[in-house]
């Protein structure tokens, strides 16, 4: 007997009630100060989500590591996901995925001038860059994916929520994605709408507003996510989506929560495309690359032009794979994101940012 999504929905609810209630037990014990949540001296930055699965949170951080190392001594602190090393880890030109998780490599990656460190217990982790563990003693902490870790008392918290599923329409675990409940966004001092579309109408923003309920001192912002050029993961060659088209067989690799914008947004070329979807954070075995290496020797045996495309993020995997064929790694090309804010927003995103740092050096 096979049961309907609505009949497994029904028997996880009193499992969402049990979970909802003792990460509200724990939200109150921190709010009372049972519970103690600790300050520091410099800017502290917490960049998340309420949800688990992808909402934006690395390129809204680069984001930030763009508007403030110009003038401060950036440092990234993130828990370093399905890493292979335990404890605090300064990330080095050579770390790779194995040694700080796959997001931390491609952010090290992208700005090797600025410190990144990985530590499971955040606490220690600003401890030890203030002590100046890292490359250089920061002059502000970015804090990636720590929303829900209350022991530390981020100076400023960024909460981000994806435009097509808002927090407010979402349930808690396991019926729905969200890690705490609609509640927890009011800790936030900013919230950011992500992945909307560019014309997204101010009709539609101002529902959004209205669904998501914030408090007068909140400021609500709404941003969308843009592609750079394609550029190849090992090699220096670039290729511009005019240069693709209905005779271009385009060979998608993701392990994203969410590939679907990716997706959409190849589809624009006319390309053929085929794709294969792997779990988020995914780490490609043997198998996996021959798998890949069969796939693109079959697409590309009729001679025609065939490219792998993949993410940022998957390719701080891919370049651990030992066995990828070498026409794999000739045409593996990396599509790079980046955000935008709708409208005139950015001006007041920077303002805000830049004040709170200022006013807390």
């Amino acid at each position: 007997m096979s049961f309907e999504k609505k009949d497994i929905l029904r028997l996880l609810w009193p499992f969402a009630l049990l979970y909802g209630i003792a990460v509200k037990v724990r939200n109150i014990l921190f709010d009372k100060g049972i519970f103690k949540s600790h300050s520091f001296p410099l800017p502290v930055i917490c960049v998340g989500n309420l949800t688990v699965g992808g909402t934006g949170k690395t390129p809204h951080t680069e984001y930030l590591i763009q508007l403030l190392s110009h003038h401060y001594k950036v440092s990234v602190l993130s828990r370093g996901y399905r890493r292979k090393t335990k404890g605090f880890y300064v990330a080095h030109a050579e770390s790779t995925a194995h040694d700080i998780g796959d997001e931390p490599s491609q952010i090290k990656h992208k700005f090797p001038d600025i410190t990144v460190a990985v530590c499971a217990q955040r606490t220690e982790g600003i401890r030890r860059l203030i002590a100046g563990e890292g490359d250089t003693i920061p002059d502000v902490i970015l804090l990636d994916d720590a929303y829900q870790h209350r022991q530390v008392k981020a100076g400023l918290n960024i909460l981000l929520t994806d435009s097509h599923r808002l927090i407010s329409e979402d349930y808690l675990l396991p019926v729905g994605r969200l890690r705490e409940d609609f509640s927890g966004r009011l800790r936030a001092d900013i919230v950011i709408v992500t992945k909307c579309a560019p014309d997204i109408t101010c009709t539609e923003m101002d529902r959004i507003a209205s669904q998501l309920q914030l408090l007068p001192h909140q400021k609500l912002f709404f941003s969308s996510l843009s592609y750079g050029h394609l550029f190849g993961a090992w090699t220096d060659v670039q290729r511009q989506f005019s240069t693709l088209g209905k005779d271009t067989h385009i060979f998608l690799i993701t392990g994203i929560a969410h590939p679907e914008p990716l997706l959409h947004q190849l589809q624009q070329t006319q390309a053929l495309i085929t794709s294969i979807r792997y779990p988020d954070h995914h780490h490609f075995s043997t198998a996996d690359v021959r798998h890949i290496n069969k796939i693109f020797a079959d697409l590309s045996d009729d001679g025609k032009d065939a490219i792998i495309v993949t993410t940022e993020k998957d390719a701080a995997r891919l370049r651990l794979c030992q066995g990828l064929s070498e026409s794999v790694q000739r045409h593996l090309y990396i599509l790079p994101i980046q955000v935008t804010f709708i409208g005139q927003q950015e001006e007041l995103f920077h303002q805000t940012i830049m004040q709170y740092v200022r006013e807390n050096q």
